[in-house]
């Protein structure tokens, strides 16, 4: 009988383990494991892909949630998302340009200020935010909205590209640049319709219960609001924000 030397075992030892090894990774991905369950999974963040790639969405926590991503480029945090301490889910189309989200955030800092939102948004293809539901509160006041709103269709690409070639420009400078850019590209009508109910103990002349509408200029043309005591209205605007008609009349 041959005596092994203690490296031929070592060798021997080492062929054996990785056989077993390797027979044991590959039993892992057999077609009746391809779908693993878990009880527990901690994680930052998590990106689903198409086979191609392509981002499609985000869930994340704030430290690594994306900037804006169009046609699968990320811009800079121009929104200041981590400053807003956001996290939670991004939505993405085909082409890997963000379409929307779930967002939420809040802290509470070191002077007892308080912060707490919830954001839901639906985007108008290229460009930005056209339909938000949200809510927010910094423990006194707090506001809760559905918001649809008029974009622009020139694509928010281009607004994105001169953020970044102006970006180490002087401040003066950079707001000449943006106030050329709109004079080719003219903003939406903004804000549409709104439905919202804000409670402002420390602004009490601002507090409502409000449904507004507005027409394809932005400019508020009917109001039905509940005041902060109680009493209900209907006002009609002209187009210069007079009210011409106001049920139950003053």
């Amino acid at each position: 009988m041959e005596i092994f030397h203690g490296h031929k075992l070592l060798a021997a030892y080492a062929g054996v383990l990785t056989v077993g090894v390797t027979a044991a990774l590959l039993s892992g991905f057999t077609s009746d494991n391809m779908n693993p369950r878990f009880d527990t999974i901690s994680v930052q963040r998590i990106n689903v892909v198409e086979p191609d790639g392509k981002i499609r969405m985000v869930l994340t926590n704030n430290n690594r949630i994306p900037g804006l991503i169009i046609n699968g480029h990320e811009y800079a945090d121009y929104g200041n998302r981590k400053a807003s301490t956001a996290a939670g889910m991004l939505f993405y189309d085909a082409q890997a340009t963000e379409s929307g989200g779930l967002t939420f955030g809040g802290l509470k800092n070191a002077q007892g200020q308080i912060s707490r939102f919830g954001h839901f948004s639906f985007d108008r293809y290229n460009q930005d935010q056209m339909l938000t539901i949200s809510a927010a509160d910094d423990g006194t006041n707090h506001r809760a909205e559905i918001k649809m709103i008029d974009q622009p269709s020139w694509p928010i690409e281009e607004y994105l590209d001169l953020l970044d070639s102006i970006q180490h420009l002087p401040p003066a400078e950079q707001e000449q640049a943006i106030a050329e850019f709109f004079q080719t590209h003219p903003p939406g009508a903004g804000l549409r319709t709104l439905l919202g109910t804000q409670t402002y103990p420390t602004l009490p002349a601002e507090s409502r219960n409000t449904l507004n509408l507005r027409d394809d200029q932005g400019r508020e043309r009917a109001r039905l609001t509940v005041a902060a005591d109680g009493t209900p209205s209907l006002e009609f605007l002209d187009a210069a924000g007079n009210v011409t008609h106001r049920y139950p009349p003053n």
